[in-house]
């Protein structure tokens, strides 16, 4: 018996959102695989966008290599989106748990963004025949219902048409998870309450487009925003008269004189950042990257205005980045030049920020006791078959005994999307 280290899927279109769900269905939580679930959705060019959940289509492919001949996961069941979803989350954990006011007792919730944040119920009676224990069978029959619950768009403060702009993001509140917060390109952000399907506020983020944004961990209160403005925001729902801007990406050298013509914004032109993410770990510290970039800098709240640490390894732009979700410190990230790169950041996070070995790079700090660092050597490195448009961490997944008699090894996984191919990767 050898246990396996990489699962894939193949999907009848291009992937881009992907999310591996974060707890089993109720009453599953002893089948293996009740954790081998991912949600993605297409990425083409039309208004025939599709979301899919994928399961395992045998448990025994974790542990058996005799099971080479049939895909890994199939779709589980699929549902129309439009336009494409520009994020796929998952419920939180903490979600099963939650007084939902109107949701089925046995159904897990999805939430998608694009033209509007949806929210979706997914059931599976949970019965062997229903979850494909048959090799070959297609599973994506009875007994797996994905069905939108609430499409949520609400008026912009910005824009005078009647819809709201394209969101190009959100975050899903783990403490309270009725909550959820969006980012758009009208500048905006808007806290929902999926639960009443009500928006509780929206604000004016930034002075362009809000491209990602992210509660801070055990927070319901706090968020954090990036743009194409080029900041790193910082907003609480108790005194939103003000933000905080955390981070400003330095303007570009060698500028041109500014021209006559009156500019849209008075700002020189500065680089968008892309994404935002929390160490789960550590919620000091925040994961970002610019936009046509191959470095990531990571930033810590304790001490705005630069990067602590910059990684430096990537052969092309930065996609996307996640942290593992247990308290490791090990980031991902994964981009154009086909690589997917694990960080170690544990060592760099609780030793003295000045320590003499990792001298200043000279650029001026904020605080005289931060010096950045630069890494350049990750963990580990897998180089796929394509370019990696998005990626996602399980949670840790226990060690479960299997009808055979076999275990799975416990640990994590990542999901990686390159073009129609999803591949999991055991960490």
């Amino acid at each position: 018996m050898t246990q396996t280290s990489t699962l894939q899927y193949e999907a009848p279109w291009p992937v881009y959102a992907l999310d591996w769900c974060k707890s089993s269905p109720p009453g599953q939580s002893s089948r293996p695989r009740s954790a081998f679930r991912l949600g993605i959705g297409s990425l083409t060019d039309d208004y025939r966008n599709r979301i899919a959940i994928v399961g395992l289509q045998d448990e025994r492919v974790l542990v058996e290599d005799d099971y080479t001949e049939y895909p890994d996961f199939v779709t589980l069941v699929e549902a129309q989106h439009g336009y494409p979803a520009t994020r796929l989350q998952w419920q939180p954990s903490t979600a099963n748990s939650f007084a939902w006011s109107q949701k089925s007792a046995n159904a897990e919730l999805l939430a998608t963004t694009g033209d509007a944040l949806r929210v979706w119920e997914y059931s599976s009676d949970g019965s062997p025949a229903a979850v494909g224990s048959y090799v070959g069978r297609n599973v994506g029959t009875g007994g797996h219902q994905l069905t939108l619950k609430t499409a949520l768009s609400g008026q912009s403060k910005v824009q005078n048409n009647n819809t709201g702009a394209p969101l190009t993001s959100f975050s899903w509140n783990e403490k309270s998870p009725s909550l959820i917060v969006t980012s758009s390109i009208d500048t905006t952000c808007t806290v929902w309450n999926i639960d009443t399907s009500t928006a509780i506020t929206q604000l004016i983020a930034h002075d362009r487009e809000v491209y990602d944004v992210a509660w801070l961990p055990g927070s319901t209160d706090i968020f954090v925003s990036v743009g194409a403005d080029g900041s790193l925001r910082a907003f609480d729902l108790r005194s939103l008269e003000h933000s905080t801007i955390l981070y400003e990406t330095p303007a570009p050298k060698n500028m041109p004189p500014p021209t006559t013509s009156p500019s849209s914004s008075a700002r020189p032109p500065t680089s968008p950042l892309l994404r935002i993410a929390f160490d789960p770990a550590d919620s000091n510290y925040m994961s970002t990257f610019h936009m046509d970039s191959s470095d990531i800098q990571i930033l810590d709240m304790r001490s705005p205005g630069q990067p602590v640490m910059e990684l430096k390894a990537h052969r092309a732009q930065v996609n996307t980045l996640g942290w593992s979700s247990t308290d490791s410190q090990l980031l991902a990230t994964a981009g154009d030049d086909s690589q997917l790169l694990l960080w170690d950041l544990a060592p760099h996070t609780h030793t003295p920020s000045a320590s003499p070995r990792n001298a200043s790079t000279g650029l001026s700090s904020p605080r005289p006791d931060v010096k950045k660092r630069t890494l350049t050597e990750p963990v580990m490195a897998y180089t796929g078959a394509g370019e990696i448009a998005s990626l996602a961490w399980s949670p840790h997944i226990a060690s479960m005994t299997m009808n055979t008699g076999h275990s799975t090894a416990p640990g994590e996984w990542i999901a990686v999307a390159m073009g129609k191919a999803v591949k999991a990767l055991k960490v």
